[in-house]
């Protein structure tokens, strides 16, 4: 959709690839991981991260609790790295997530839990990182170089990488044959045109919305209009914009709904319909839309992985409106590829 090669569109065309370079390079170190994990057998699961790398744990949050039936909850890293607070859980699985697996909050709150008796898990696309020495088990994502500061097929293969996981702790060979069918998926998700969302999208604020897995994916999907487009836009569960950020929604405002083939597909799809009786410019990711625009998207062959096709189109149409809008998205304002906190 753009008229210009930029770093990030040449990194969104690779994840179909690079998912298929971990499914076939990531074997030994799943497999043992998950019988690790298996034999450890944890009560609930944790989860550290920040930024794109926490919106993966929110969906791997999603996965933990449908799938394993364990519950999982985000660790503010601060509490360790600022207030100096060990986490006593030891019956807890830690999954710590970071591309570049240096940021020292990351890294201390990971090495604490592992201290107090936690099985920690680092899953990075630098399996020689601080964070891959002090977790107990490291998952490389093996997602190659990633120039643009936008993460886009490390954030694709870090969902890939811990859904894995889920599946092999739990022996779901269906969903494993799904993860394993992905890469074509994702090479069809390249290929959807969103011009029409992209056209919508003027520059003012704007809502995404998801619900269960997919809201992780409205997630990511905020932030990366925020950081590559400069455009403010908030996410929400589609079970929460009703109930109070819909009175900011006028004629026009752009939305943009996710879905998947779950059980919170209607429900996406009734609150999209309701926003676009209110005036919205709604756009969603499901056919059971009345009012609503439909989106073209791709379906794979099983729910969970439905998301991850999801945002790999998105990825194609905010590269493009960051274009449009004259900006580079490889290099957006105030921000580095790598950010370490404290």
């Amino acid at each position: 959709m753009s008229h210009r090669s930029t770093q990030m569109r040449q990194e969104i065309a690779e994840i179909p690839d690079a998912v298929d370079r971990l499914l076939t390079q990531g074997q030994g170190a799943i497999s043992a991981a998950a019988d690790r994990a298996r034999a450890f057998a944890p009560r609930l699961l944790l989860s550290v991260a920040r930024g794109s790398s926490d919106h993966a744990c929110t969906y791997l949050k999603y996965a933990s609790e449908l799938i394993l039936r364990r519950p999982m909850a985000s660790v503010g890293p601060s509490v360790n790295s600022i207030y100096g607070v060990d986490l006593d859980a030891p019956e807890a699985l830690c999954i710590s997530v970071s591309q570049s697996g240096q940021s020292p909050d990351i890294l201390r709150m990971t090495e604490s839990l592992r201290a107090g008796g936690t099985l920690t898990v680092a899953i990075t696309n630098n399996d020689a990182s601080r964070l891959a020495g002090v977790a107990d088990v490291t998952l490389p994502i093996h997602a190659g170089p990633e120039l643009s500061v936008a993460a886009t097929k490390t954030f694709v293969t870090s969902l890939v990488a811990g859904l894995w996981l889920i599946a092999e702790i739990k022996g779901d060979a269906e969903l494993v044959a799904a993860i394993r069918a992905l890469p074509g998926h994702l090479e069809q998700a390249t290929g959807c045109d969103w011009s029409e969302a992209a056209g919508a999208i003027d520059g003012s604020s704007l809502f995404t919305l998801g619900r269960g897995p997919s809201w992780a994916i409205s997630n990511e999907a905020a932030l990366k209009f925020k950081e590559t487009c400069l455009i403010h836009a908030e996410s929400y569960s589609s079970a929460e914009v009703l109930h109070g950020p819909v009175s900011i929604v006028g004629q026009g405002f752009p939305v943009i709904a996710f879905a998947a083939a779950d059980a919170a597909e209607d429900s996406v799809a009734q609150t999209a319909d309701a926003l676009a009786g209110k005036g919205a410019r709604v756009f969603a990711l499901t056919d059971r839309v009345q009012r609503a625009s439909r989106l073209p998207h791709v379906r794979t062959t099983h729910w969970l992985t439905d998301p991850i096709a999801a945002i790999v189109s998105f990825y194609g149409m905010v590269e493009s409106v960051a274009v449009r809008r004259g900006i580079d998205p490889d290099t957006p304002r105030h921000l580095n590829k790598v950010t370490e906190t404290v």
